[in-house]
């Protein structure tokens, strides 16, 4: 299933001009500073703004080409949207609310289909409860219920999490990477932050001004030095799939990915399991050197591929095919003479090791 999106729309002292693909099931982010026109690009998918031209196709079903003068209004496109407040009808049940998407899909799931999404999100205890009696992260389960329940060939999330606090963001995170792991779907997440990125795209597409500024795999693009200064954002340091090892003797666990191994001290996931290990840039010391004498689990040879400018400055890294990206003071990487094609050992304080890659 592929989303095709071309907009261009002139707002006063804004100009939306962005093309790009969802080429496959799984997340992309769209990713950028405020206002860089996100939430108009997930209103114009939705069908609830109309742009003055551009073409949007969802699984090859053309639902908007102002050439061809084809608008088809949101009832008819079968994307599903979640917003950042869940919308919940506060006079039904969760069951209810639920139900309220499922009666207005075009091909309704069955009743073990629907059972399949309330275990997934969790949501059997909460089935006869009212919205007022629903936590932040309960409330948007059930938004995300109602909108898998409608059949959407799409499914848009809006700042999802933006309204939580952090333990009911916390809470939500797993459920959305189950979503993201089964619903077999593309889906669309605006986030104005990188941590969520990281955890949960397969993708990520980065606006600025109204243009898509960078686009790519999660991987690559959280690792481009210019992010920062396109985004407004810190670099991620890094993103990488690895795979769980067996066990060493001293109780270490081996994370093997492209280019190295890191090792954890502990780890709920089981031998031979996919994980997306994250690294932030501030988690990486650098060195000519490979220490010898040092307490960090993780050292990890590489080559400079790029250093930035200003300070604190960004070090990117290349370790085999996989890339990381230390921030550093100005200071230190005069010192120690960084330059892109030199060897260096990034020593890793820490890592957040996530439950799927």
């Amino acid at each position: 299933m592929t989303v095709e999106v071309r907009l261009r729309h002139e707002f006063p002292g804004f100009v939306l001009d962005a093309a790009f693909a969802l080429p496959h099931a799984g997340v992309t982010a769209l990713f950028g500073p405020s206002g860089a026109g996100k939430t108009t690009v997930v209103n114009a998918i939705a069908g609830i703004f109309r742009p003055r031209e551009g073409y949007i196709a969802i699984d090859g079903r053309t639902v908007f080409d102002s050439g061809a003068g084809i608008f088809l209004p949101a009832a008819r496109r079968r994307a599903g949207y979640v917003f950042q407040d869940a919308r919940l009808f506060p006079h039904m049940s969760v069951d209810d609310n639920l139900r309220f998407g499922w009666r207005r899909a075009p091909a309704k799931a069955s009743e073990d289909e629907m059972e399949r999404i309330v275990a997934m999100l969790g949501l059997a205890p909460l089935l006869s409860r009212r919205p007022r009696a629903l936590s932040g992260g309960e409330k948007q389960r059930v938004a995300l219920g109602r909108a898998l329940l409608a059949s959407p060939e799409i499914l848009l999330l809006d700042e999802p999490l933006a309204a939580l606090d952090a333990e009911r963001r916390a809470e939500i995170l797993p459920y959305l990477e189950r979503l993201r792991d089964e619903a077999r779907l593309p889906m669309l997440l605006v986030s104005h932050s990188l941590d969520e990125v990281a955890r949960l795209a397969d993708d990520i597409v980065v606006l600025r001004e109204g243009r898509v500024a960078l686009q790519g795999s999660v991987f690559d693009v959280l690792t481009r030095l210019e992010l920062p200064s396109l985004a407004g954002a810190p670099p991620a340091g890094a993103v990488i799939s690895a795979t769980v090892g067996p066990p060493r003797q001293d109780g270490l666990i081996p994370l093997a990915f492209d280019g190295g191994s890191l090792l954890v001290a502990r780890l709920a996931a089981s031998q031979g399991r996919p994980v997306r290990v994250r690294i932030r840039a501030e988690e990486i010391m650098l060195a000519r050197e490979e220490p010898k004498a040092i307490s960090a689990n993780n050292v990890l040879a590489g080559r400079i591929l790029a250093v930035s400018g200003g300070d604190p400055a960004d070090v990117q890294i290349a370790c085999g095919p996989t890339r990381l990206v230390a921030r550093i003071t100005r200071a230190s990487a005069a010192r120690l003479e960084l330059a892109p094609g030199l060897p260096v050992f990034a020593i890793v304080k820490s890592v957040t090791v996530d439950a799927s890659a």
